[in-house]
């Protein structure tokens, strides 16, 4: 193994770790917007009265969950793919839209890191809250941020693993 390869490899050890860490938390907060909207509707159904705002931190903590598991997804090799079109393919050619997908999801990762931190940057200037609880949107962006800067960091982990096997699958 090269000092190459073992250090990329220490790379993608390091970042899946982290992502997973990272998607754990938001696992965790998917589950307390769930146990909150149980509350919610078992208090309307029992007391005639729902969890203030229940509407808004659902929308909040899912939005900031969902992008949590981005990192974790890409890192892991746990994306959507095409099986069906892939059964048959050499393992050449799997590396090599192992390869595409890295680059697409690096990509990807840098456009929507960009425009969620040009987003934040306008709900903090404007200072626009959520209606009810007067919750700053600007503080589901960054949640959102430090997701995809690690989905960056994911990919380029990813796309460094998938040249270093196009490499070995050449030599």
């Amino acid at each position: 193994m090269s000092a190459a390869h073992a250090s990329g490899t220490r790379l993608h050890g390091l970042v899946l770790r982290i992502s997973t860490a990272w998607a754990i938390l938001g696992g965790l907060v998917l589950l307390a917007v769930a146990l909150m909207n149980v509350a919610s509707v078992l208090g309307f159904a029992i007391l005639n009265r729902s969890f203030v705002g229940d509407f808004e931190m659902t929308e909040v903590g899912v939005a900031i969950a969902a992008f949590a598991f981005l990192p974790y997804c890409q890192i892991a090799d746990l994306n959507v793919t095409a099986d069906i079109f892939t059964a048959r393919a050499s393992r050449f050619w799997l590396s090599v839209f192992s390869l595409l997908g890295a680059i697409i999801a690096l990509g990807f990762g840098l456009l929507l890191t960009w425009r969620m931190y040009a987003g934040m940057i306008d709900q903090k200037t404007y200072d626009a809250t959520t209606a009810t609880l007067q919750i700053p949107l600007w503080l589901a962006y960054a949640g959102c941020l430090v997701s995809l800067v690690l989905l960056v960091v994911a990919s380029a982990a990813s796309l460094i693993e998938a040249v270093h096997a196009m490499s070995r699958k050449r030599t």
